[in-house]
């Protein structure tokens, strides 16, 4: 009995070793957390201090879609999405075996980085999407095999670097491909041809291609190829004849026939070739003494965390940072009903509009992330655009360019200095027809938002070196509080907000309706000016009072009517603007009306008058007829 327990024993024995083996196999294989695979990974590089968080004794990197490390985005189950470590003076291996362990892992920027060495094996990350590797230092040649197997990688930013050779097949053959920048480092050869339909930002300037470009890549700007001074054909000059080479050819082989002298001839021709290839190899290469600043955050889709970091939205912008904005020589522009405005002039760039907003303490940060990336993709001549945005939980900040030229605001009621032109029918009019469009655009791009602007008034509209208006503060509701939204913002002073507290697909019309009045009369509508919603002072209710009781000349602004032979387009306006200003809402019109009887306005009731009597002495700008009530049959009281 003993002897056949001690058997039984010896049985057990491998069975219990081989699970004690397993156990531990699972453990070391597919136990390691998330922040033990991110640590591991900071402990690869060299100067990581901005790594500061991550700490596997601390909070951890993603709780749900919250991201709580620097340089993570994490996805809503709380696995990690994006890994954005730039700006970060990192260097060392980037070790891609670690980041294998990050299976959900599908975007990668080391942007802006003191990386050397050969090209990572990117390869290993077969499900990886984007990644941006510009402006390091690596360099060497690319294995043509690089890219096997990367089926979803949508964009490669390899910019700045010194990678030299080829462009490597497997590169070419990625099936997604919509972005790739190769400018700045040493590849040379032909180019390929890419098959990708979807192909929309390439750049390969500054290197040292030849040969036709292929007609894949002939639609795209002269400057993606500048530098290569190999390569000719679309968008550069032609390719010269190879039927001209042929011929050179044949002479010079029937002149050596013919002569001996030819060959000396020959031979001088090659010396000189080939003391001008030496010069051609001493000129300095395209953008080796300059590094564009990039981040992964112009396609909307990086950050860096919160620790004062600013996340740009525009691909067509040099990079700051917070810091730069603070340095910056700043002037105060007013304070307006969200917040402060700053101007900021950044040393050796350009000048930038900061806004300060204090009252959206209730958005939640992805939500704001996300609203604020929305924001970012938009793109119209009639809007001003978003180029970065800061985020805090007590404070946001929005980066703009500066408006040079001011708002429409200033030019209609600030004290016209001298010299300062004043603003006729044809510039007003062009004015409404730019806002009308950019108003449609925003409709368009957010079509199941209830207030696309919501806060359109004259001082929220900008105007460029042409009079050509943009418009700002737009799309912000979702990210205000309410309650302060309904105080301040001029669309909540609709009749439907005052009287009912609800706002709809019509309300921005109102809002362009008092703006129209505005723009006609020059006056300010008052009621823009009470604090709270149900104004008094309606410029609507002023407009309809006089235009059926007294002359013409009383409702329009007086520089406007310095314009000749125009008050019938003026008057055509005046009731587009009264329809957008009715209180029924059924009776008021729809938005794609009114930008469509905007778009029939001229500049002049006749356009055979001859042009350059087109402006009216001040003695004849009140000799205007009446309006009657068969110029307007409508109401503006409900």
């Amino acid at each position: 009995m003993a002897h056949d327990k001690v058997a039984c024993w010896h049985l057990m024995m491998p069975l219990f070793y081989f699970l004690v083996t397993a156990s531990h196999f699972s453990v070391t294989s597919h136990g390691a957390s998330d922040a033990e695979i991110l640590v591991n990974f900071k402990n690869s590089l060299s100067a990581n201090s901005l790594l500061y968080d991550w700490n596997v004794s601390g909070i951890p990197p993603c709780t749900g879609g919250t991201d709580n490390w620097v340089g993570l985005r994490c996805n809503n189950d709380g696995t990690i999405d994006k890994l954005l470590l730039e700006n970060m003076g990192l260097k060392g291996t980037i070790d891609i075996d670690i980041l294998m362990q990050l299976p959900t892992l599908r975007t990668l920027s080391f942007m802006n980085n003191s990386f050397e060495g050969p090209m990572p094996e990117v390869k290993k990350l077969s499900s990886l999407r984007n990644l941006y590797l510009s402006n390091n230092n690596f360099s060497g040649k690319i294995d043509k095999d690089a890219f096997d197997g990367m089926s979803s990688l949508k964009e490669v930013y390899l910019a700045h670097n010194e990678f030299t050779g080829e462009i490597p097949r497997s590169l070419v053959l990625v099936p997604k491909l919509t972005k790739l920048s190769l400018e700045g480092n040493q590849f040379d050869g032909n180019l390929p041809d890419f098959p990708q339909e979807n192909l929309i930002v390439f750049n390969a300037a500054g290197n040292n291609f030849k040969g036709q470009i292929p007609t894949s890549l002939a639609d795209f700007s002269p400057s993606s190829f500048a530098g290569n001074q190999g390569l000719c054909g679309k968008p550069l000059p032609a390719c010269k004849s190879s039927r001209k080479k042929t011929v050179v050819i044949i002479v010079v082989v029937v002149v050596s026939v013919v002569a001996l002298s030819a060959i000396v001839v020959f031979a001088c021709i090659r010396s000189r070739q080939n003391k001008t290839l030496k010069f051609k190899d001493t000129k300095k290469k395209f953008g080796d003494d300059k590094k564009e600043v990039q981040s992964s955050d112009q396609f909307g889709d990086g950050k860096m965390g919160d620790s004062g970091q600013l996340h740009f939205v525009r691909y067509d912008r040099d990079r700051f940072d917070l810091q730069d904005l603070l340095r910056a020589s700043a002037e105060v522009l007013g304070s307006g009903t969200f917040g402060s405005s700053y101007k900021a002039v950044l040393l050796d760039g350009p000048a930038m509009v900061v806004k300060r907003f204090r009252h959206m303490s209730n958005v939640g940060k992805e939500g704001f992330h996300e609203h604020m990336r929305k924001l970012g993709t938009l793109s119209h001549p009639n809007l001003l655009p978003l180029v970065a945005y800061y985020y805090r939980k007590e404070e946001k900040l929005l980066v703009s360019d500066y408006v040079e030229n001011g708002s429409l605001a200033s030019h209609l009621h600030g004290k016209r200095s001298p010299g300062k032109p004043w603003i006729d029918w044809p510039t007003r009019l062009r004015i409404v027809k730019g806002v009308a469009k950019g108003l449609a655009y925003l409709y368009k791009e957010f079509p199941t938002l209830a207030l696309p602007h919501g806060h359109l008034k004259s001082s929220n509209v900008l105007l460029d070196d042409t009079f050509q208006p943009l418009l700002t503060d737009y799309a912000l509701v979702p990210v205000v509080n309410k309650d302060h939204s309904q105080q301040v913002m001029v669309a909540y002073k609709s009749p439907e907000c005052s009287q009912s507290d609800r706002s709809n697909r019509k309300t921005d019309v109102w809002s362009l309706g008092i703006l129209i009045l505005e723009i006609l009369t020059g006056k300010f509508p008052e009621n823009y000016l009470t604090q709270g919603k149900g104004g008094d002072a309606d410029l609507a209710t002023w407009v309809n009072s006089v235009v059926r009781e007294e002359w013409t000349g009383e409702v329009f602004d007086m520089d406007m009517m310095r314009t000749k032979n125009c008050e019938g387009e003026m008057l055509k306006l005046l009731k587009i603007g009264m329809c957008c200003c009715e209180w029924n809402l059924e009776r008021r019109w729809d938005l794609k009306v009114a930008v469509a009887k905007i778009e029939e306005l001229k500049e002049r009731d006749n356009d055979n008058d001859d042009f350059s009597n087109s402006y009216a002495s001040e003695g004849e700008v009140y000799s205007s007829r009446a309006v009657t009530d068969d110029d307007f049959s409508f109401s503006v009281n409900g």
